[in-house]
């Protein structure tokens, strides 16, 4: 087949690798300058790290440099992509600084990719389409009162994605907004520079050390088979059952313990910072590793956090800008950092294909959050936030091939249909509706690539999923995946 794959990050990469093993003739659409997606140089923050230790943050069939440290710089990530493609000669089927501008489905199946680059705007036309652009496309901005006024005081607001540099804040009094991990990334380093950095937090989330107590590494406790069944799945089987018998003592009792340590470790009670709720509350959202520098900054006073608030507007006072929170206090604002998340757009796909994509809650059908229930041609690469994105996108990726060659088959319509509605609504509920538009798949990463790769016929042994049980997860063991699955479907032709 001939395939388009939009994004040429983690799942764009891995999807052109696998797909062209499988035979097909692969072209990747990216419109920045380089590979990498959010890891791309267009997009990185100061202070910009992985939550994932070096080991666990790869694709099957190429580790991470030896020479790099156990928690990876942004730009770290994006060169080990760069090292990827060009191990595998991935290059050539690349078009970089080719923006997608529209995707509609032909007559006669398949897809007609309008894409525009330094040669300006072509259409061509495709059997299949791959979307690997991920959920975090473009920077989501609240809407404010008071932005006029704020600029024309001389200040100015920006995404945490959209500063590449500190000069922009130095000797600044800055605002960031959020406190998952990237506002707390950002506002570390902003401190170095700002005269004063304010971090405006409308809910505290719970944050995991890198080392509890020091000593005990935060993969070893979440990064696990073990770390992922001390939450409840949407059907618990084998081992987890133990761990949740009797109402999961078992599980809240470890997931009590540890926070305990995390309170007393981070000081959380005496800066002020102790979340409301329990810390089962991590595995909600997203799992934020507290970062290095924070929380001493906090107490050290180079960092102010307002909690439980957020900007009611921005105003002027005595010429210079400030930003009203809703919690009566202003606080100066030279430059305003959002930390906010992202939108989840797909801006080359028509109205019409969008709502076919998604229920009335604007939450993603997809059954395995790969492939949409009524749109033809088309799958999703490593759309969801998973623990393990390489690993995950590169197995969507396998099951994208397997489909497409007939190396299994899916249920009817209906039966996809009634599985992806039971799954939202799961998923609505454990979260309190904070699953990302049904894509938020953490921390459940390795049951989704069980399933995953339950359908395609192919896994890794018990031996090695019982290893997984008590040690980080290695994508290694997973590199033999993609040649069995060659060889599977050279057996059936």
């Amino acid at each position: 087949m001939k395939i388009a794959v939009i994004g040429a990050g983690f799942a764009g990469i891995a999807s052109a690798k696998v797909l062209t093993e499988l035979g097909h003739d692969i072209t990747v659409f990216e419109k920045a300058p380089d590979v990498g997606g959010v890891w791309s140089r267009t997009r990185r923050y100061p202070g910009l790290t992985t939550q994932n230790n070096k080991d666990s943050y790869t694709l099957s069939d190429l580790r991470m440099p030896k020479v790099f440290p156990e928690w990876l710089s942004g730009e770290q990530v994006q060169s080990y992509l760069e090292m990827y493609v060009e191990k595998f000669e991935l290059a050539p089927m690349i078009r970089i600084s080719t923006e997608v501008r529209s995707a509609q489905p032909a007559g006669g199946g398949g897809w007609d990719i309008t894409h525009a680059g330094a040669d300006g705007e072509t259409t061509e036309h495709y059997d299949h389409l791959v979307v690997a652009s991920g959920v975090f496309s473009e920077p989501f901005a609240p809407a404010y009162d008071g932005l006029d006024e704020l600029e024309a005081a001389g200040g100015r607001i920006l995404a945490a994605s959209e500063l590449h540099d500190l000069e922009t804040v130095k000797g600044k009094d800055v605002v960031v907004v959020g406190y998952g991990k990237s506002a707390c990334d950002v506002a570390v380093e902003i401190a170095k520079e700002a005269a004063s950095t304010t971090v405006v937090a409308r809910q505290l989330l719970w944050k995991m050390p890198r080392k509890i107590k020091g000593v005990l590494n935060y993969k070893v406790l979440l990064l696990t088979r073990m770390g992922e069944g001390l939450f409840p799945y949407q059907t618990v089987r084998g081992p987890e059952k133990l761990l949740h018998a009797g109402g999961s003592k078992m599980a809240g009792s470890m997931v009590g313990s540890v926070e305990s340590v995390t309170t007393s470790q981070l000081k959380l009670k005496k800066l002020g910072l102790l979340p409301k709720g329990q810390f089962t509350d991590i595995a909600r959202s997203t799992v934020s590793l507290a970062t290095e520098g924070f929380f001493e900054g906090v107490e050290a006073g180079d960092i102010a956090v307002e909690r439980d608030t957020e900007i009611a507007a921005f105003v002027t006072k005595e010429g210079k800008p400030y930003a009203e929170l809703a919690n009566g206090r202003a606080v100066p604002a030279d430059v305003v950092v959002t930390a906010t998340g992202f939108k989840q757009e797909l801006p080359f796909f028509s109205e019409e294909i969008q709502d076919q994509l998604t229920d009335d809650n604007g939450d993603y059908q997809l059954y395995r959050q790969i492939l949409p229930l009524s749109v033809k041609d088309l799958t999703f690469a490593g759309y969801n936030s998973s623990f393990f994105s390489p690993l995950s996108a590169e197995m969507s990726a396998v099951w994208i091939g397997s489909l497409l060659g007939g190396g299994h088959e899916v249920p009817s319509t209906e039966e996809m249909e009634a599985h992806v509605t039971a799954r939202l609504a799961w998923m609505r509920e454990r979260t309190d509706g904070h699953h990302a538009r049904g894509t938020n798949i953490i921390p459940f990463s390795m049951h989704n690539i069980d399933e995953v790769l339950g359908d395609v016929g192919l896994d890794v042994s018990r031996w090695v999923k019982a290893v997984q049980w008590l040690l980080p997860i290695n994508p290694k063991a997973y590199a033999s995946i993609t040649p069995r699955l060659v060889e599977k479907l050279a057996a059936r032709s």
